[in-house]
């Protein structure tokens, strides 16, 4: 079964960051400027939190406050559930489900490593299976 740090070895360990101070406004332009559905949330070298569009849209649009005004702490999720490199691709499709999430800070030690969302172990997912049945064809041919 493939591991967490499987899945870094191929994307690679890009983190976008953003601090629990600055605007939500920043953390929107950052995540549409980069393509991600979340950023982390640190402060120095700790992790802190996690925001996602999903929280912009229900703690921030739906409420009516300002974006330019309010604080990225005030819609973050405060200690994100993370896992390590040695987690299986399995049990972070566990996790996504039971907690309804859709990205896993990756952890090791107390050093953020990298990050995986729910679209990078539904590609691994994919690709095992391709893989298994590509070699069952090629058994069962002979």
């Amino acid at each position: 079964m493939r591991q967490v740090r499987h899945l870094l070895e191929i994307k690679g360990n890009a983190v976008f960051t953003i601090t629990p101070e600055a605007p939500v406004l920043d953390a929107i332009r950052t995540m549409a400027e980069r393509g991600v559905g979340a950023l982390l949330v640190m402060r120095g070298d700790a992790l802190t939190g996690i925001v996602t569009e999903r929280d912009y849209a229900r703690k921030v649009i739906l409420k009516g406050h300002s974006s330019r005004e309010t604080p990225v702490s005030d819609i973050m999720t405060p200690s994100p559930t993370s896992v390590s490199p040695a987690t299986t691709v399995d049990e972070c499709m566990r996790l996504c489900t039971q907690l309804r999430v859709r990205h896993l800070p990756v952890v090791e030690g107390s050093r953020l490593v990298g990050l995986v969302s729910i679209g990078d172990l539904v590609k691994a997912v994919i690709d095992d299976q391709a893989t298994e049945i590509d070699q069952l064809q090629r058994y069962i041919a002979g």
